[in-house]
């Protein structure tokens, strides 16, 4: 396991405000018991913000005709809509809840080319609220298989996340695996997909990045 390499500036800032606070205490009045608690807390809190940027070593078996799943989470929605930003026909919808504890790496689920990227300002709702798909802040990127297939995935940040990264842009080929992007303390990735798409998961669900098949093309 090893940690999100641009999440280094934000805990080396969050280790030393909680060093400047627990110095502030030691040379304070507090009771001897006060500060033993905020030390603790500190260590407890620092150690819970490390895990949130954690990214498992995990082997990609890749297989073209099996989509794996680009996220850790819980599956809240497995669906037929319209998507209207890019594809414009209906498709299978499968959505992905990040919690918190869940790893916030999101990975390519399937090898192709990016042919479209688009990052929209939002709200912050809830991530399970089926409006946060089109309110949110999101990031929207679509693959096209060597076949033909597109397909489209969309980060979604939450109540609590607030920054979504992308580490792909248009024109890049990618290898199912890959890193797609991150999302900051967890939220929601829903992938678009052709009705032929064969989905092997079901609601409620459990799956991980690089590990889980979603279904089959």
């Amino acid at each position: 396991m090893k940690i999100y390499f641009k999440a280094y500036p934000l805990l080396i800032a969050i280790g030393l405000f909680l060093i400047a606070i627990n110095i502030w205490c030691l040379n304070s009045n507090a009771a001897a018991g006060y500060r033993y608690a905020l030390l603790v807390a500190s260590i407890l809190l620092y150690l819970l913000v490390v895990r949130f940027f954690r990214i498992p070593l995990r082997e990609v078996s890749k297989n073209c005709d099996l989509l794996l799943s680009p996220a850790d989470g819980t599956i809240i929605a497995i669906e037929n809509t319209v998507e209207e930003e890019f594809l414009k026909v209906e498709c299978l919808k499968v959505s992905i809840f990040m919690s918190i504890f869940d790893v916030h790496q999101n990975r390519i689920p399937t090898s192709g080319k990016i042919i479209y990227t688009n990052y929209h300002k939002g709200k912050y709702l809830v991530a399970w609220s089926p409006k946060s798909s089109l309110n949110n802040e999101r990031n929207t990127v679509v693959i096209e298989r060597e076949d033909g297939t597109r397909l489209l995935v969309r980060q979604i940040a939450g109540f609590v996340a607030r920054r979504i990264i992308c580490n792909v842009k248009q024109g890049d080929k990618v290898e199912q695996g890959d890193e797609l992007g991150f999302i900051m303390f967890g939220s929601r990735v829903d992938i678009f997909l052709p009705l032929s798409f064969r989905s092997m998961v079901a609601i409620n669900d459990k799956v991980k990045g690089n590990l889980s098949v979603v279904g089959r093309f």
